[in-house]
This record gives structure tokens, sequence and C-alpha cells, in this order.
């Protein structure tokens, strides 16, 4: 298989390309880590000198951004529903890519995307699909949401000139699964060190003296496990949950309720505010992590950056991003766990600072950006493998073989 140092994509032999970030909501980062890595990835491909075009959903606004940290942003609309919003937009930002902007490479954000790769290769723009993780798994989808998710992974694997994982599972998922490679290329995250409370004071929290959760109320992201949990407690700070859910109102009603009863759960919604934020990460005494079906989760990373103690959903992922940390996968868990932490938390300060440099060691926006930077090189040059990896051509190959617009394609 080709590697990073081929002098063909060597970063410094390199021109510099025109790529195109498709499929997410866009930038400035304000909702989940698709956008947060386009801008931490985009900023840093401008300053290599690369000119970046991001994609981004428009949001009402009378004069939209033109330009984000050096990246230009083209702004198309997107049908309102939770199973058309982003496939709408990413087939009209793909239609708009290869009429007015051509650009040397496509980075494709999330598996669901994937039936618009046709189009990409009919204009010969090589395409790098960011899978994300299981989606299928995610209960906010039905069986038919779930069956177009597992097709569109399929059609990733035949379509793409290269696949990235954000994860060792998610890798080992497509090549058990598919008998495919992919490029495993992480998330990065801030560092946070003395981190300023004076945005938290406003909410009447004290730093070190409170319990986070971040998360969108999904099933699969164990919410209601956790404010079950801590209700039964016998925990003494408060819990602060952060999130919400604009497509499930019974699960959301269902934790919401928990809270009402119990004074000691905060719910704040949904908050943007990236300062905000920040200091909530950076100054809990825990941040108890439920997600289970993602590859590396940016909410994770982040407070880690922040030096934040992890109490983590017993999973593959999050036990590859972790390591060392405590874990649950019962409310009865997070009930052990959260007196424990507050009868310990000289033992939690340590474990945050510790966990604060494994972020900074392994989860760094420089060397994520080198790896993107290198793919993209890579694909530019025309050294593409196809995700088959036998020599075989794909179905979709024969089909685009067949209208003549077949790319020539190298096998490793």
């Amino acid at each position: 298989m080709p590697t990073a140092d081929h002098p063909s994509w060597n970063r410094k032999a390199g021109r510099p390309l025109r790529i195109a970030m498709v499929g997410t909501r866009g930038v400035p980062a304000a909702y989940g880590g698709f956008e947060t890595a386009v801008e931490e990835i985009g900023q840093r491909l401008v300053a290599s000198g690369h000119q970046i075009m991001v994609y981004c959903r428009t949001t009402g606004d009378d004069q939209p951004k033109k330009e984000h940290l050096g990246m230009s942003l083209v702004h198309l609309p997107a049908v309102r529903s939770k199973t058309l919003e982003t496939l709408s937009h990413t087939f009209l930002s793909i239609l708009h890519l290869v009429v007015h902007q051509r650009p040397d490479m496509v980075f494709l954000f999330n598996a669901a995307n994937s039936p618009f790769l046709p189009l990409l290769r009919m204009f010969r723009i090589p395409v790098a699909v960011h899978v994300d993780g299981l989606e299928w798994k995610r209960g906010k989808w039905g069986k038919t949401g779930r069956r177009y998710y597992k097709v569109a992974e399929q059609l990733a694997v035949q379509w793409a000139d290269a696949l990235i994982a954000d994860a060792q599972g998610i890798a080992d998922y497509y090549t058990e699964k598919f008998q495919t490679d992919t490029d495993l290329i992480t998330y990065g995250t801030k560092i946070i060190t003395d981190p300023a409370a004076d945005r938290i004071a406003e909410l009447g929290l004290t730093a070190g003296q409170y319990h986070l959760v971040v998360a969108r109320f999904e099933p699969e992201n164990h919410v209601d496990v956790i404010v079950d949990g801590y209700s039964a407690s016998d925990a003494k700070l408060p819990l602060v949950v952060v999130g919400s859910a604009p497509y499930s109102a019974e699960y959301t009603d269902r934790i919401a309720a928990v809270a009402a009863a119990d004074p000691r759960i905060r719910m704040l919604g949904g908050v943007w505010d990236q300062e905000l934020l920040d200091q909530l990460y950076a100054n809990a005494l825990t941040y108890l992590h439920g997600h289970s079906v993602g590859g590396t989760n940016p909410s994770l990373l982040r407070a880690m950056g922040a030096g934040t103690s992890v109490i983590a959903w017993d999973v593959n992922f999050n036990r590859e991003v972790v390591s060392e940390a405590a874990y649950f996968s019962s409310p009865s868990d997070v009930t052990a766990l959260v007196n424990e932490a507050e009868a310990e938390p000289e033992w939690h300060h340590r474990h945050g600072a510790a966990l604060r440099v494994r972020a900074a060691a392994v989860y760094n926006w420089e060397t994520v950006t080198d790896g993107y930077e290198q793919l993209a090189n890579r694909l530019a040059h025309g050294h593409t493998v196809p995700a088959t990896r036998t020599g075989e051509p794909t179905t979709a190959d024969r089909h685009l073989a067949a209208a003549g617009t077949q790319r020539e394609r190298y096998v490793a």
C-alpha cells in the first residue's frame, strides 16, 4: 500500500491545491465534530498555501460570510428535515462544485452522502470520504434509515478514491466487513490550561464543584442512563447537562422529567457559546461521556484537552481514546462512580491532568492536518487505490468505464 512519504505526495514536493470540503453544516463551527474538524483543518491547509472552499448551509443571515479564517465559503440551502437536510444540501453543493469550482480534490464528510460520488467521478474529481461512525446503529433512525446507511457504506467503499476513519475501531469495521483499507486520521483538540471561570460563575457554578454531560439527546448517547444513575446517587455537587435533540422530543421529555424531580440536575439546553463551553469543560470535576456508536468523539477529546477527568460509556471507541478511565454501562455504575468521584476528588484532578497530556500528544490538530494534506496530495497526483483493494474493478467502475468516464487509477 502507498505510504505518506512517497515522493509524489510529499508535502514539500506538492503544489498548492484547490480543495473543497462538503457534507457538513459548514463554518464557523458551532454545532458538531465535523464542523470543528473542517474549521481546524481548513485554516491550517490555508496556512500551508492551499485554497480551501467550504460548503455551508444557509442560516437566514442577510449577508452570510464569504470567508472565514482564509477559507472561501459557499452558502446553499437545504430541506429542513431529519432525513433530507444533509442529503439535499450535499446534492446542491456537488452540483455547484462541478459546474463552478472544479477543485483538485474533495473531502466529503459522512458516508450518507456517498450516492453522489458518481457525479464527482464523472468530472474526474478525486474524493476522500470521511465515513464517520456507525450511523446505522443510532436510535434516531428507523428501519429505512438504518438500511439506507448500510447501503451508503457499501457505496462509499465502491466509489470513493479513499476512505477516512477517525478511530481504529471504525477502520477495523471496514476491514472486517468490506475487506477494505482506510486512512486512519483522528481528530485534534484544544489544550486548555489555567482556565478562566468567570462565565460559569454567571451560571452560579464553582470550579471543580460540578459534574458535566455534553451530548445530543439521542439513545446511543445514554444521557438518560447518566441522569438516572446520578439521581440515585448521594452526590452533593450538581450535574450540569448541556444538549438538546431537535428530532427526539419523547426522549428529551423523559430526561427532563428526571431532572425536574431532582434539584441537583441543571439542564442548560444547547450551548453554542464556545468560550462558555470551554469553561464548562475545563472547570468540571468529572465529564460523563455516554456516546457509544461514533468513532473518536470530539466532545470526549474536548474534555481531555481541558484536563477534566472522564467517566465514559464502556465501548471500544472510548477505550481507544481515553485508555485509562472509569467506565460505565448501567445507571448503577454511574451511581457508584459519581459517589466515588466526590469521595476522592484529588484522584480525578490527577486523572484529568494526565488526560490533558495524552490529548496534547495524541490528538493534535497539526498532526491531523498533515494527514489530510498528505492524502489530498496523494489523490490530486492520481495515486488512488480502489476500495476493493483487490485489483478487480467494482460494479461502479464498470458502469463508469462504459460511460467513458473512468479515471486512471494506480493500485499499490
